[in-house]
């Protein structure tokens, strides 16, 4: 039997991207509460696209020049000056169709500008709602595999860390795969097991209890369920498209 001929790695932070070669690497970007649930969720209902920007004035800015819906979040809130936050549950069909929606969330957008100024030839986002999708596409792409956790201000978080498990799960016979992060997280998916919210729940998860104290648990059940948004977003110029 041939042995793989590419490599898929783990990133588990921002702050750990710079050690890592992504010049030949799909990158994908997860930020499984919220913002690639959401970016897929809105882009499933019919959004004509994403764009994902770094800053709140920047977010603002765009909007205007794209009539686009400007929306975010700053540590779990909507964002001072925008009228939309990072719930999926705001971009039901019925509002987001045909729309843009300009969107900038604490980790999962500076994540993604750091892969495009390192270098990243793909990026592509990924979360559960659209984990199949996210597969299908890293097994049919021919390039290396990132998959880039955007943690909680750099600090590891455990629902971006169990997505990469389920990826590194359902594609690792495909990819030669020499990295610890990847195997940890393979680990703590098959761990979980299928009731991921009671996973988050029982070992405290920060993020878990952080939403939670906002009310957001329909949020965070939705989040941790597979293939409820099943596309896959790829950054084109400057914006998230359906490929």
């Amino acid at each position: 039997m041939t042995a793989p001929s590419r490599n898929l790695y783990t990133c588990l932070s921002p702050a750990l991207l710079n050690l890592y070669d992504l010049s030949n690497s799909v990158v994908v970007i997860i930020d499984v509460l919220r913002a690639t649930s959401t970016i897929a969720t809105a882009l499933y209902n019919g959004a004509q696209c994403v764009i994902p920007v770094a800053s709140v004035p920047r977010c603002i800015e765009i909007g205007q020049e794209t009539g686009g819906i400007t929306a975010g979040e700053r540590d779990g809130r909507v964002a001072e000056g925008l009228t939309y936050g990072n719930s999926p549950f705001e971009y039901p069909r019925d509002f987001i169709q045909d729309k843009i929606l300009v969107l900038t969330t604490t980790n999962g957008t500076k994540l993604l500008h750091m892969a495009l100024d390192n270098g990243a030839p793909e990026i592509i986002t990924g979360s559960f709602p659209n984990l199949s999708a996210v597969c299908d596409y890293l097994l049919a792409s021919g390039r290396d595999v990132l998959l880039g956790c955007s943690a909680w201000k750099d600090r590891v978080n455990m629902e971006d860390t169990l997505f990469a498990g389920a990826v590194v799960n359902r594609i690792k016979s495909h990819f030669n795969i020499h990295c610890d992060a990847s195997k940890m997280a393979e680990g703590l998916y098959l761990e979980a097991g299928e009731d991921r919210f009671d996973f988050m729940r029982l070992r405290s998860a920060t993020h878990y209890h952080r939403l939670m104290n906002y009310g957001l648990e329909k949020d965070i059940r939705y989040c941790l369920q597979a293939d409820g948004a099943n596309v896959l977003p790829i950054f084109r110029g400057d914006r998230l498209v359906i490929l």
